[in-house]
């Protein structure tokens, strides 16, 4: 028997298979905010959501993980342009801005986030910040851990 999806109070609890729709739900979260920060620990499933929700919008390229490159940059079906960042590898602010990091915050481009907690005070204010962890079950769950406001009109719109 599938797990049932469930969506209560900002969570989503979702398998593998599930995985396309938690990568809807995730985007209906993000709304028009640019900013998405995942937070989860290692092996919780974040490239892969990621990977996902690239796919959702139409990211023909292979996503993979930015450990390495720290900034993957792809562009989806309506022709935008969206950033994933690692900052994993990062060892301090210092790092992160010759990086970059900023710069991408900054760019007007959707930037999609894996170990956000390094440097938590790069983050812009319409940052919307989502957990993902891995339940006992082997099932993974989202929670959106603040419901930061909606940019007006500035946003990603899908």
């Amino acid at each position: 028997m599938p797990y049932p999806l469930t969506c209560r109070r900002m969570q989503f609890t979702f398998t593998q298979a599930q995985l396309p729709q938690a990568a809807a739900w995730l985007a209906q979260q993000l709304g028009n905010r640019k900013i998405l920060a995942l937070y989860g620990p290692m092996g919780a499933g974040k490239t892969t959501l990621l990977a996902q929700l690239c796919l959702y919008w139409g990211v023909n390229d292979a996503v993979g993980s930015p450990t390495y490159s720290l900034i993957n940059e792809y562009t989806d079906s309506a022709g935008h342009t969206l950033l994933h960042m690692d900052w994993y590898r990062l060892h301090d602010e210092a790092e992160a801005l010759e990086a970059g990091i900023e710069d991408a915050l900054y760019s007007g481009a959707i930037c999609l986030i894996e170990w956000p907690e390094k440097f938590e005070n790069l983050l812009p204010e319409h940052t919307l910040r989502v957990s993902i962890g891995l339940l006992p079950d082997g099932h993974r769950q989202l929670e959106v851990l603040d419901k930061a406001p909606i940019a007006n009109g500035a946003g990603y719109m899908r």
